[in-house]
């Protein structure tokens, strides 16, 4: 599925209505990954498609307010992952992949670092995102700002930071860099295609976006 704008991708996790008001704003098209549809109706969202193996809402009981249906049987993905390998779009912000069961979260935030898509996933309280090669975000001094190494990750240079992250070897095992804080208004990271995951505080979800503007 090709879209030119911004997608809002709805999971099976849990959603509040501070979720959907926080980022279906920026947001032009939704879609439901398998039971996130549940939750999409709720809200009141419009789908344009619903995509997963249909074990939370069965293909041959899904109604004409799921949209599209796309039925991907396959069991060694999870429907998140399904979503991403059909979705084309300039930006993806999921919600209800964050909180709920940890073995689903984790699998999400593994997913996140293995596209190539531009995916925010919003949480209770953060905003979690795959680094890209180069950021520039402007925030708050004091503004909260972790890294999270999905693997392997060398070569990271960061500037406005308190603790910088400039040559350090980091792996889940070995150096991450939460709770770090923001020492300057703007702050620059490097990464050389690693996977490294940003996250953030909620409200900052504005100024993560202008990182994926075209």
């Amino acid at each position: 599925m090709n879209f030119d704008a911004p997608v809002l991708l709805v999971g099976n996790g849990p959603v509040d209505a501070g979720d959907v008001a926080l980022a279906h704003p920026f947001c032009r098209h939704t879609v439901a990954a398998d039971g996130g549809a549940n939750a999409a109706l709720m809200y009141g969202l419009a789908l344009d498609a619903t995509i997963g193996d249909m074990d939370s809402s069965p293909a041959d009981k899904v109604p004409e307010t799921h949209g599209e249906i796309i039925y991907i049987s396959a069991q060694d993905s999870t429907d998140f992952e399904k979503c991403l390998s059909v979705i084309s779009a300039p930006l993806i912000l999921g919600i209800g992949f964050l909180g709920g069961r940890l073995d689903h979260e984790l699998a999400a935030l593994n997913a996140l670092v293995k596209t190539a898509q531009n995916v925010v996933l919003i949480g209770e309280e953060d905003l979690v995102f795959k680094l890209p090669a180069k950021i520039k975000l402007v925030l708050p001094i004091g503004t909260r700002l972790s890294t999270f190494p999905m693997g392997a990750v060398s070569g990271v240079a960061s500037a406005g930071l308190e603790w910088p992250l400039d040559g350090h070897e980091m792996s889940p095992s070995r150096f991450i860099s939460t709770s770090n804080r923001t020492v300057s208004p703007e702050v620059t990271l490097t990464n050389p295609g690693q996977p490294l995951l940003c996250i953030l505080p909620r409200i900052h979800l504005s100024a993560t976006l202008k990182l994926f503007k075209s």
